[in-house]
């Protein structure tokens, strides 16, 4: 039996007006699901339709105050998260992304080697691009070896824009955010 896309999971959708442009957010009961923004790779608009437009879900809710708090330059305060997609190994990846500190980056590499995977920055790199939930799950704060700034499902544009509002574009040693 094929797998029910998880979009359909969802209980409600609402739209954020980002000053980076429309950010669409899914939640099921549990908690938020999904946070794409307009356009994104591996996300459609189309993909949400049948998912009723209800921002006043108390997670979507949530969500859209912490980002409001995120974009005056506040800390992020996730609403809770579920994952709803995506392969344990993609879960795991999400998951890392979440203890990456705002202000700080971590590298593909770094996070390979924190998931006991060394040598496997590209798997984790497909993992960080298949991140359901952005901002939430802080994709933007992952770069390439010496701080290179590199792919960015929601487009290179913003996440130089998410980094520079949480000031991490400043060149910073490499440290260890995931002690073992």
């Amino acid at each position: 039996m094929p797998a029910v896309p998880y979009r359909r999971l969802l209980q409600a959708r609402s739209v954020y007006s980002s000053p980076l442009g429309p950010l669409h957010l899914g939640a099921t009961a549990e908690g938020l699901a999904g946070a794409w923004f307009e356009p994104q790779k591996y996300f459609s608009v189309d993909e949400l339709d049948g998912v009723p437009v209800a921002p006043e879900h108390p997670v979507l809710k949530q969500a859209a105050l912490a980002l409001d708090r995120y974009f005056a330059g506040k800390e992020l305060q996730n609403p809770p998260l579920t994952f709803v997609e995506g392969s344990p190994f993609q879960q795991r990846v999400w998951h890392a992304l979440v203890g990456i500190p705002q202000g700080h980056t971590s590298t593909y590499g770094a996070l390979a080697n924190a998931l006991g995977c060394p040598g496997g920055a590209r798997a984790i790199g497909m993992a960080v691009s298949r991140n359901p939930v952005s901002l939430f799950v802080p994709c933007h704060r992952v770069v390439g070896a010496g701080q290179q700034l590199t792919g960015y499902a929601g487009g290179l544009d913003r996440k130089i824009a998410l980094l520079e509002l949480e000031h991490a574009l400043v060149p910073e040693p490499e440290q260890d955010l995931f002690p073992q």
